[in-house]
């Protein structure tokens, strides 16, 4: 890893400070992924091995409905954390699918190292519950969403909030994520601009 993808890396846990020692050890423990659009990550009935920090491409989670049909979940994108974390941190079978929608590059931490982090350096401990804090918040502030805002609302709050790649991925993901017909998210794109 150069030293730019490791800065990139060392922002993301910035809760985290590092003696010269644990930053060599942590930088020790990743290892780059490449996907392909439309690759697979990770399947639903397999266990997730990896907690990812994207450096390029975007990602969806989702499940399959009684349909067959792709229901979003969510997405990750440069910058940002990726994975199958209920899958990885209980080592149970995922119930979900994680697949690049974009060609993707990802830094990957299997879960011994993950958990060693937090043995072997106590500020570890900080960023974690901070992380699965923002996890649970936002997937509170996702089903209030949901639940209140009508289709037209969902999605200019999300246009507001989107970063760019995720403006330029198959709208069919951003209609679901958003629990909209294609046509409706089609029809709102045409008559709001962002």
């Amino acid at each position: 890893m150069n030293d730019e993808t490791f800065l990139r890396l060392k922002c993301f846990f910035s809760a985290v400070t590092f003696t010269q020692e644990q930053e060599n050890y942590f930088r020790s423990l990743w290892s780059c992924k490449t996907f392909d659009q439309y690759d697979l990550i990770t399947e639903a009935g397999n266990t997730e091995r990896y907690f990812y920090f994207v450096l390029e491409g975007v990602q969806a989670i989702y499940i399959l409905n009684e349909k067959g049909e792709k229901v979003v979940l969510g997405f990750s994108y440069s910058g940002s954390p990726s994975g199958v974390f209920d899958s990885f941190i209980s080592k149970q079978q995922s119930s979900t699918f994680l697949e690049a929608l974009k060609p993707s590059k990802l830094l990957g931490i299997t879960l011994t190292d993950y958990q060693g982090l937090f043995e072997k350096i106590p500020d570890f401990n900080i960023w974690g519950r901070l992380f699965f804090q923002n996890i649970l918040f936002g997937r509170l502030h996702r089903e209030v969403e949901l639940l209140t805002l009508s289709a037209e609302q969902r999605y200019v709050a999300f246009m507001q909030r989107c970063p760019e790649e995720l403006k330029v991925i198959p709208q069919k993901y951003l209609a679901s994520y958003l629990n909209m017909k294609p046509e409706t998210f089609s029809r709102l794109r045409a008559s709001i601009n962002y």
